[in-house]
């Protein structure tokens, strides 16, 4: 049977696009115009477009045309960690450690060895972690105004594990989960895998445009809202009490499920409490330890109500059984001895500073972001585009992340999101210099 045309021509423009004969950044006809220099029907050319898009090689902007899209970009842009060189400066990823935590982590280890139950540590262990351990998360989450008992707090291995275990036992393939427009990228991967459709909702300075999720809640059967209220990742906006008592209204109302993630929340001080404690009992809250302590130490919790606990349990039960049991006695040591509040407070002094170096390196360069976040979102000028603009920093060594995987929309938004938290400071105020340098070479 002989190819269709309009495949012999996705073919074709595939071929060129990826031999280099249609160079990246390259703007394509319109739909009419290839319509009518091929002698095809315009419906048949947007087919075309479509199927060059599904294989990831152009991509279609309101307003712009349809552009052929940069193929050196890893794979992922920030949902998956690939392999980058030893000498690569990494503003796509946060990891902030500061100096002296090996440290922490050797005498840790030792005051561990020399503790009475540690042949229980070698066992499994409850599938939401062992009581006492409960009880030290409950009583860290009250330093943040959410009041939960130990029989409402979950250890999972974490925060993404968290999210991963909400999902499993208290949603179903096909559920709508209302989402902001730009949201973490896990959340994004996760729904994938567990067919959920995200429908996401424009944003405003201090979160999503309430309006707008009531107007998707009056057409639609939405069955959750996921959301970062103190401090999102990417945008760093926190949510003010007025909006967040607006949002608990409208999920009591429409009867949503709040997925709430506060993996960033302890570098915002004084912010409003969790939706946890407006909405107890549709909200569950999710964060963990990676973030204020340590990437490497995967130890996160959930806290929900009761009647969602056995659901949770079961999940975690399903996954990884249990926490690791060395791990999270690290972790709960750490909790009861002042250690995580005292890293906390210097990662939010860290996290200052570090924005301080943004501020100065990439001056009069509009950017989004929270005084003490670990992140910067850079809005592109109109005539840059993003895909151009981080192949061009990585050909320097520099790796960052454009809006795409942040992006629930079908056009993301050109932009690019820096990690602060991940390399020294004189090395990060160099990275910097150079973002700001490229995004003015790359804009016309």
């Amino acid at each position: 049977m002989p190819t269709p045309r309009y495949k012999q021509l996705v073919d074709k423009l595939a071929a060129d696009i990826r031999s280099g004969r249609l160079a990246p950044g390259t703007r394509l006809p319109t739909h009419r115009q290839l319509a009518a220099t091929e002698g095809l029907a315009l419906v048949t050319a947007t087919r075309v477009y479509a199927e060059l898009d599904a294989m990831g090689l152009v991509s279609g902007e309101t307003g712009r045309g349809t552009f052929v899209k940069e193929a050196l970009l890893p794979r992922g842009q920030g949902i998956d960690q690939v392999a980058i060189a030893a000498d690569t400066v990494d503003l796509n990823f946060n990891y902030p450690a500061l100096p002296g935590q090996a440290d922490l982590l050797r005498t840790a280890l030792r005051q561990l060895s020399s503790a009475g139950d540690l042949e229980a540590l070698l066992r499994y262990q409850p599938h939401g972690g062992r009581k006492h351990e409960r009880a030290l998360v409950a009583r860290h989450l009250a330093r943040s105004g959410l009041s939960v008992t130990e029989d409402q707090v979950l250890l999972v291995d974490g925060a993404q594990h968290g999210l991963a275990t909400t999902a499993l036992a208290l949603l179903e393939p096909g559920d709508v989960v209302a989402v902001d427009a730009l949201t973490y990228p896990g959340f994004k991967l996760l729904a994938q895998a567990h067919r959920l459709e995200l429908a996401p909702l424009p944003g405003t300075a201090d979160g999503p445009e309430l309006d707008a999720l009531d107007a998707l809640c009056k057409r639609r059967r939405v069955r959750a809202i996921y959301t970062m209220p103190t401090l999102h990742n990417p945008l760093g906006w926190v949510m003010k009490m007025r909006k967040r008592r607006a949002l608990a209204a409208l999920a009591r109302h429409y009867g949503l499920l709040i997925i709430e993630d506060g993996a960033y929340a302890f570098l915002a001080e004084d912010a409003p409490p969790p939706l946890a404690t407006l909405a107890p009992d549709l909200t569950v809250y999710v964060s963990g330890f990676s973030k204020s302590v340590a990437t490497g130490l995967r130890v996160g919790y959930v806290a929900a109500p009761r009647e969602f606990v056995p659901k949770i349990e079961r999940a975690i039960r399903a996954t990884t059984w249990n926490t690791p049991g060395v791990m999270t006695a690290i972790a709960c040591g750490w909790l009861e001895d002042g250690t995580v509040e005292r890293l906390e407070a210097e990662k939010r002094n860290d996290a200052a500073v570090r924005q301080a170096i943004a501020a100065d390196a990439l001056g009069r360069l509009k950017r989004t972001c929270h005084p003490a976040s670990y992140f910067v979102w850079l809005p592109l000028p109109a005539d840059a585009r993003a895909d151009q603009i981080a192949v061009a920093l990585m050909r320097e060594r520099i790796w960052v992340s454009t809006a795409e995987p942040f992006s629930t929309t079908k056009q993301a938004p050109h932009a690019v999101r820096l990690a602060l938290g991940s390399v020294d400071p004189d090395t990060l105020k160099a990275a910097l210099l150079r973002v700001k340098a490229v995004i003015a070479d790359h804009t016309y």
